[in-house]
């Protein structure tokens, strides 16, 4: 056990001081050309006329930048994956499945019932859900500033607000695993051993509310966030779900093998990032398996399942 706490803190300090150096890079390159090359002022102008044009309507822009804008970009990204995954078309992202021959083409019974239910977790939970996060981020003061914050203070959220989904993410996501929880709730979103983008938020309410959603809306109610950082958040937090569950490993996209591997086999790689899972010792069978050897960004064009295929099975 000390061994692998070892392990583990010397991978998070790898991770943490990589990402340091990465964020001074930042700070020094991408945040002065951000706001200071991109048309001087181009985004705090923007937001100033949008916030003028609503009138100051905070409700709306509430609305808006945690509802409207987020689920634009979920269904948008899962509309280009829909099409692949109905029609088998294009080659060029059908050619990057994960699990070979399955969803090829997907069930359209089983699919219509998967966007049926997306739509009424978005509709029926996370909208109302977005009623009290509204009063809290108005408490809070900073929200509706009509000053966007700096788009190095934007990193440092964003690293929080991930630090933090994934926390809560992991445990939430182990308790519904319980027998009793996996068989009257999170068995529902399992239906799907193969899954494809849409499945990422196919799941039962409790299971939407406690995993899907509270994870992510936690990190913006603590640091009091702009709603531009929670409209940005959200948008990335549901397409990057979106690509976990797509069921391809699409060039320069981040690998969704480790989340895939989990709807395969249930018992393993139960967070995000992946860090709990080597701590907790829940990524140990897929470490042995050719999915991890492919877990990576793939920087070519030859299909990982191609240049890495699984091993010959041994004949009976």
């Amino acid at each position: 056990q000390g061994e692998k706490l070892w392990d583990a803190l010397r991978i998070s300090a790898y991770v943490f001081s990589t990402g340091l150096l990465m964020f001074t890079a930042l700070v020094n390159s991408v945040s002065w050309y951000m706001q200071n090359i991109t048309l001087g002022n181009f985004w705090q102008t923007a937001w100033l006329e949008f916030y003028n044009h609503m009138e100051g309507d905070e409700w709306t822009i509430f609305l808006i930048g945690a509802a409207l804008v987020p689920t634009l970009a979920f269904w948008g990204f899962n509309g280009i994956l829909l099409v692949a995954d109905i029609t088998g078309k294009p080659t060029f992202i059908t050619r990057y499945r994960i699990q070979l021959g399955k969803n090829d083409p997907v069930d359209t019974k089983k699919l219509y019932k998967a966007i049926y239910t997306a739509l009424a977790n978005q509709f029926f939970i996370s909208l109302p859900m977005l009623v009290p996060m509204f009063y809290i981020m108005e408490w809070w003061g900073n929200t509706f500033s009509k000053e966007l914050p700096t788009f190095q203070w934007f990193l440092v959220e964003l690293s929080i607000f991930t630090v933090i989904e994934e926390i809560l993410f992991y445990y939430t996501h182990r308790l519904v695993h319980h027998p009793f929880l996996y068989k009257h709730i999170h068995k529902k979103h399992h239906e799907w051993t193969a899954p494809i983008g849409v499945v990422s938020i196919y799941a039962h309410p409790i299971e939407h509310i406690v995993s899907n959603t509270l994870p992510v809306m936690t990190g913006p109610m603590i640091m009091g966030s702009h709603i531009v950082s929670i409209s940005a958040w959200f948008s990335l937090a549901l397409v990057t779900t979106s690509i976990s569950h797509c069921g391809y490993h699409l060039p320069l996209l981040p690998s969704p093998e480790f989340h895939d591997f989990h709807h395969l086999k249930f018992n393993q790689c139960y967070g995000v990032l992946g860090v709990l899972d080597f701590l907790h010792g829940t990524d140990r069978v897929f470490r042995q398996t050719k999915a991890f050897e492919r877990h990576k960004v793939l920087l070519g064009l030859t299909p990982l399942s191609e240049s890495i295929p699984e091993s010959p099975k041994r004949a009976e």
